[in-house]
Order: C-alpha cells, then structure tokens, then sequence
C-alpha cells in the first residue's frame, strides 16, 4: 500500500447512514441521569456502528456527573476507571456500561493520559481520535451532536484523526493500531494526513504494553473479515518490525490465507481456545492468530507469543501448530500438488501433529491452498486438498497414533519381560510406528510378539 491509502473500495459507496434506535434500557440510563440534573449523551462506538447499520450492544455515555454523583443515581455500579471518571453502570437487563465524565486530557506520556473533568461535550469530543468516534447522540431529542463532521467522513468511508492528526497520535500511541483496524474493518480509506502520522508512530509503539498489542491483533482477529490488509497496513507502517519482529517477513501469501479462515465475532478473548480450535468462536480467532506464525520454527513462536503475553496454552497450541508445518509443510504441498495421498502418510503426519490439534492444522492449511488455488485454479490439487482434510479428521479420531492408543501397555511389557526405563520407552515407540504403517497390528498377542522380536 502506498501513503494515499486505499482499502478495497467499499460496496455500494457512497452509502446511506443508518438510524439509531438504541434499546429501551439504553435510553432509561440517559433519562435517569438527566432526572437527577445531569446532562448526559451515548458516545462511542455504539453510535458509529448505528450510522453505519451495524448492530452493537456496547452502548457507552459521556456526562456532566461526576463518578460519585454517577453512582449515587444508579444502585448497581462498578467503578471501572473512577480515576478518569469511568463508572460501570447496570442497566435493567443486567448489562454493564461504562458511563463517562465529560474530560479534557490536561497531560500525556503517549499511553495513559493525566485529565480534568469539569469540561463540556464537545470539550469531550475534541480529546477523541477519529472523526467516526466523536458523534454523541442523545436519544430523549433525537439529536446528533457531530462537530468534527463525523457523519461526513462515514458516507465518504474515510477514517480521519481528530483535529490534528500527528497530536492526536502522540497522545496515545495505540491510536495508530486502531485505526487500521477501523479502517480494516469497515474497508475504508485511511486520511492521508492520519495515514502520515500512523506512520509516523512506529519508532514510538515501544509505549505499547504487550498486552494491548495482542489485545489489538485479537480484536483484529475478530472483528475483520480480511485481516489481510490490517496486516499489510502494520507491514508498511513498520509496526511488525516493531511489535512482532517474527513475521515481519512472513510471505504475503500467509497474510493472504487469513481471508478464507471465519472469523470469531464476539469474541471477548481466546483464554482456554485451543479446545475448540476448529469451530467458530474462541477457536476461529485463535486458527486465525495460529495462521501468523504458520510454518515458523517452534521454539521462535514460542517465545515471540510469550512475549505477547499470550496464555500459556495458547502459545503452545501455536507455536506446535507452526512448528509442525515447518516440519512436515513441503511433504503435505507435494501430496495436495501432484500425489499420491497415501493413508499412511496421512496416520504419521497426524501422529506428528497429534490429535486434538489435527483439524485446526488441516484447516490453516486448506486457507493456504485456497490462496494459491485462487491464482492458478487445479481441480485434481483442490479434489486431493478436500479429501485430506476429511481423512485427517477421520484418522485423527479413528486410528491408533499415540502411544495410549496401543492394545499394550506398559504391564504388559514387564510381564513379556521388558524392564522400565528408556528401553520399555523405546519399545513402545516402536511398536507405534508399526501400528502407524499397518493399524491391523493393533492387538494384543500381535504387540507382544513383535515386542519380543524387538
């Protein structure tokens, strides 16, 4: 991509905005604050979505009250962010919402923000980061409160900064991330002016915790359908060289591939994923995050996702998932490509991979073909491709390829008259590996006899 910056163009464009209509228990938090004297609006990402025709339930407000006046007007609070006048408030259907204090940012080190309240809306508006997020709505008037011209920036699909851009940036360097998901997301074009000072932050993400930065490559992850160009945009601003230095070269086609894997709307994390890694949901964010570091070295993934605070069980279920690609990619293409798609080949791939994560590997593969399949079409290569994932599956789940799936164990072999220790340890893999070339050999009186020609 280049700095006059270009998405694919948007469906449609221009496009009609759409109505808000926030829910009934929306609308009772406003009039309650206001009962009690409190001017108070819905902010945020709700009323974009809204404009935008998208459903969203994460309905935030901005008003004049105070934290401690918030929670004296609602029974049910949590105080979230009291410290920069962000209270959780309880709506009747047990929905929280962050319920803001009007603010003006008084100093900022380019992560967290020293504020003020005592500021008006607009006030409160100004300090936002992208025209598409500064539009209050108040649902009493049926009124749009959009002095940054908002509204105009949704029907042009156009993500611009606030005010000025580079300041903006400076302020909080996260902005950057953001709006190339925004811009991803929506598949609008990126501000030239916005896009300079995106790019302009890359030698400043080291502010970033790691954390956010995987927050934001999760969010990626489920909230854009072709995270290609989220991707291509990070590569070119140099954020992967910054943030994730291990796929700062990972092949296009990778980035690419991520387009034909389903994405995981809803997600609020992946904690725990790995267990449903082939399904929608949790599982489908974590293929996809699984998919960046697809066919690098395990050990390299491993650190570089601990980096990213990932969970332990994330980041071995990713960085296996890579590193039996590196291992095993180039046999498993050569089979797709030209054959022959031998049973056996398919036990000892799966054996490698091992079981529960077989689908997931299968599948990150198949979005890789789909890629290549794209440029250069091959019905033998797809046919060969939609036979492996189904058989792998099936193998996975079906034949014997762990040492526990064997008809012996390990009191079987000291009654043949094998001793513990590593020689029963070698024996069992032995008898694996024959149980992998040939499954009939999978009984008991069969093992033993060839434990004891072993």
């Amino acid at each position: 991509m280049t700095d006059d910056n270009k998405p694919p163009t948007r469906s449609g464009f221009p496009f009609r905005v759409g109505r808000l209509d926030p829910p009934e228990a929306v609308r009772e938090i406003v009039a309650r604050l206001e009962r009690a004297g409190f001017e108070c609006w819905c902010v945020g990402g709700a009323v974009r979505d809204a404009l935008l025709g998208h459903p969203h339930l994460d309905w935030d407000f901005a008003t004049i009250a105070t934290p401690a006046q918030v929670m004296s007007v609602f029974k049910r609070t949590v105080p979230v962010g009291v410290e920069y006048g962000t209270v959780g408030v309880f709506d009747s259907q047990n929905t929280m919402h962050e319920v803001t204090t009007f603010r003006r940012d008084v100093n900022t080190d380019g992560r967290h923000a020293v504020v003020e309240f005592g500021a008006s809306l607009d006030d409160d508006l100004a300090r936002r980061d992208f025209t598409v997020n500064a539009i209050a709505y108040h649902p009493k008037r049926d009124e749009l409160r959009d002095p940054f011209d908002g509204q105009l920036d949704i029907r042009r699909g156009v993500i611009r900064a606030v005010g000025t851009a580079s300041e903006r940036m400076r302020e909080d360097r996260l902005r950057a991330l953001r709006g190339i998901r925004f811009a991803s997301r929506f598949s609008f074009h990126i501000e030239p002016a916005t896009w300079a000072a995106i790019k302009a932050s890359a030698p400043h993400m080291g502010r970033l915790s790691p954390e956010r930065v995987k927050q934001e490559l999760e969010k990626t992850m489920e909230q854009v359908e072709r995270p290609s160009i989220a991707l291509e945009w990070w590569r070119e601003a140099g954020f992967l060289r910054a943030l994730v230095p291990s796929i700062a070269d990972a092949p296009a086609e990778r980035f690419a591939a991520l387009d034909h894997l389903p994405r995981g709307e809803g997600d609020a994390g992946i904690e725990g994923g790995a267990g449903n890694a082939g399904g929608s949901g949790k599982g489908a964010t974590l293929n996809r995050l699984a998919m960046l570091f697809f066919g690098e070295r395990e050990g390299a993934v491993a650190a570089a996702t601990k980096a990213l605070r990932f969970s332990n069980a994330d980041s071995a279920w990713i960085a296996s998932l890579a590193g039996a690609r590196a291992e095993l990619g180039s046999k498993i293409d050569a089979a797709i490509d030209t054959g022959p798609l031998a049973a056996v080949d398919v036990r000892r791939w799966v054996a490698r991979i091992g079981r529960m994560r077989a689908e997931s590997f299968f599948t990150l593969t198949a979005a890789l073909w789909r890629v290549r399949l794209e440029a250069a079409g091959d019905a033998d290569a797809e046919a060969r491709l939609a036979t492996l994932a189904k058989l792998a599956v099936i193998v996975a789940f079906r034949d014997p390829i762990e040492i526990a799936d064997l008809a012996v164990d390990g009191e079987d072999l000291r009654k043949a008259g094998i001793p513990d220790g590593p020689r029963m340890g070698k024996v069992l893999h032995a008898l694996l590996q024959h149980v992998i070339s040939d499954p009939a050999l999978n009984t008991n009186a069969k093992l033993l006899e060839l434990a004891r020609a072993l």
